[in-house]
C-alpha cells in the first residue's frame, strides 16, 4: 500500500505542486526519496533563496510521518543550524501525524516555518532567543545565510 500511495502522491504533486515547489525523484532511487526544491514567498526573510530538502518516506508511510531535512543551511530557530538541517514540525511529530496527512499538507506546513517560525518550538534555542528579542539582528543573520548558502540551485546527494 505505501508504495502506491506514495506513486499516487507524486503523481498528485508532479501536476500541481504547492505554490514555490519542484519536486523530484533522484536518479535510480526508489519513491520512498524525494528531491525538493523550496523557494519561500516574496514577502520572507527567505526569499530570493532556493533551499534544497530531502523529504525520506519510511517504508510503513503513511502510518509513520516522512522524514525532512534541510540540505541547504539557513538560519531558522525551527531547523537545526548544521549540515544535518533537522526540522521540527508539529505535524511531523509521531504523536501529532495522522495517516490521513498528504506530503503535499507537509510542504505547505514547511513553508509556513518559512514564513513565520515558531520560536516557542525550537530546535536552536539562541536562535529562537534572537528572534524573539532582536528581530533586526536575527533577520540580517538569516538573509546573510541566504546569500552565503542559497542563491544557487541546490546540491542533492548522489543516492
Amino acid at each position: 500500500m505505501s508504495t502506491k500511495r506514495i506513486a499516487k502522491e507524486f503523481a498528485e504533486i508532479s501536476q500541481a505542486p504547492p505554490a514555490g515547489f519542484t519536486v523530484a525523484l533522484p536518479p535510480n532511487a526508489s519513491v520512498h526519496t524525494w528531491h525538493i526544491t523550496l523557494q519561500p514567498p516574496p514577502a520572507t526573510t527567505f526569499f530570493p533563496g532556493r533551499f534544497g530538502i530531502l523529504l525520506t518516506l519510511p517504508t510503513d508511510y503513511p502510518f509513520k510521518p516522512p522524514v525532512v531535512k534541510f540540505l541547504t543551511r539557513l538560519y531558522h530557530p525551527n531547523i537545526t543550524n548544521d549540515s544535518l538541517g533537522n526540522v521540527c514540525l508539529g505535524i511531523l511529530k509521531p504523536e501529532n501525524w495522522k495517516p490521513s496527512t498528504k506530503i503535499t499538507s507537509v510542504l505547505e506546513a514547511v513553508r509556513n516555518l518559512l514564513v513565520e517560525p515558531q520560536p516557542d518550538d525550537p530546535l536552536e534555542e539562541r536562535i529562537a532567543d534572537e528572534y524573539r528579542n532582536d528581530r533586526a539582528a536575527w533577520e540580517q543573520k538569516a538573509k546573510a545565510h541566504v546569500t552565503k548558502y542559497a542563491l544557487e540551485d541546490p546540491t542533492f546527494p548522489a543516492s
